[in-house]
């Protein structure tokens, strides 16, 4: 006799109730973990992928403004159906240059970038290897395709070597720059690990591209290995500062794609406007070395101090720095403390941690001043004080 199961609205009043009582009232005491107070005009704000200040450039915004003034209705409709010679053709055609690849497919976000793409190239006979601290989206892809996801050692190919000796060939997925600590991967060897097992690799570029290698064109170009890397993808919500992903592929896999790819059939294209601050922004990203460099300066700089200082920054080299937290009550006070001074960094708890291994991540740019890296220095040690005093 079949087993009936709990009614559906039982089930998700259950899993509400598992958020809004035992996580926000009994966990948080009601105070939302990932917010605290509203930022004042004086307070260094460290949440934004806006690595290279573009966001607010004003020949950038009169370019996306002008655009939208002056172009007739957008056709709302899937990319799928857009013609040669359209603005979203001539954007994916520039990055393709940028990136040194042979063509590009602009997606609707760099989510819909990476689950598209796993979902069009893997299924449930391939394996699927990816470093644990590996974008939710490229997951979440993995699920799309109904295929296995096999995860190995943070940053660590020896691992994943070993995973692919036991389960076969497959799909090996990573990060150039991770999201949750700011380390870089060894992709050189892991290039290598691919040829040599076999297997179909994909690259996410989100926190590199425009950061990195020549005229910000990524890790892969600037290490010489951009023909050797079969999918790149990217957000471009991060230094492009707009709404849109990119995939970076050859021209045959592109028109399969727009055929294949759920996000890309079943959702609308960019308009206008968007494909003309894309255009503006990659102009202007393509000549910004002196941003990257003074990034780089930062990135070095504010990871010293905090280290010095007392701060769990792990193991992370670029410009997202991870101070490890805790726990999530733990990390309710780290950023207060760290609020309480006029520094706001972002939240990050589970599911985009591992539960009880939660961080305040300090995300820097290139708009930083010497000023307000001597207050953030100040400030960070007298939160760290006052955290200490608090636990004491």
């Amino acid at each position: 006799m079949a087993v009936l199961s709990a009614c559906p609205k039982e089930q998700l009043r259950e899993r509400e109730d598992a958020f809004h009582i035992q996580r926000v009232e009994r966990l948080w005491n009601g105070d939302h973990l990932l917010r605290g107070r509203e930022p004042g005009t004086d307070d260094l704000q460290l949440m934004s992928n806006d690595y290279l200040c573009i966001q607010n450039e004003p020949a950038l915004r009169q370019a996306q403004a002008q655009a939208l003034l002056n172009s007739k209705a957008d056709l709302l409709m899937s990319s799928i159906f857009t013609m040669d010679g359209s603005p979203m053709q001539q954007l994916e055609a520039a990055f393709a240059d940028y990136m040194e690849g042979e063509e590009a497919i602009v997606c609707q976000s760099g989510f819909a970038a990476n689950v598209g793409l796993l979902q069009s190239i893997a299924s449930p006979s391939v394996p699927i290897y990816l470093d644990m601290n590996a974008h939710a989206s490229l997951w979440e892809g993995v699920k799309a395709a109904g295929a296995r996801g096999i995860a190995f050692r943070h940053n660590n190919p020896d691992h994943a070597e070993r995973l692919i000796g036991r389960y076969g060939p497959g799909i090996l997925v990573v990060d150039t720059v991770y999201s949750t600590d700011g380390s870089l991967c060894p992709l050189a060897a892991i290039v290598d690990l691919a040829a040599r097992a076999g297997c179909i690799l994909v690259v996410d570029e989100s926190h590199s591209l425009g950061t990195h290698g020549p005229g910000g064109a990524g890790l892969a170009v600037a290490l010489g290995l951009a023909d050797r890397v079969h999918f790149r993808t990217a957000s471009l919500a991060k230094t492009f500062a707009g709404r849109a992903g990119l995939i970076v592929c050859s021209r045959r896999f592109k028109e399969y794609f727009r055929m294949e790819s759920n996000p890309a059939i079943f959702s609308s294209g960019l308009l206008e406007h968007e494909y003309v601050w894309f255009l503006e922004a990659l102009a202007l990203i393509r000549k910004a070395d002196e941003r990257r460099k003074r990034l780089r300066e930062i990135s070095e700089m504010v990871r010293w101090r905090l280290d010095e200082i007392g701060y769990d920054v792990g193991g992370g080299t670029e410009q997202i720095i991870a101070i490890e937290s805790g726990t999530e009550p733990e990390t309710q006070h780290m950023r207060d403390a760290l609020q309480g001074e006029g520094v706001f960094g972002a939240v990050f708890c589970a599911p985009a941690t591992p539960r009880n291994h939660c961080l305040v991540r300090l995300s820097v740019h290139s708009g930083l001043t010497d000023d307000d890296l001597e207050k953030l220095t100040t400030r960070c040690a007298a939160a760290l004080r006052a955290l200490r005093n608090e636990m004491s």
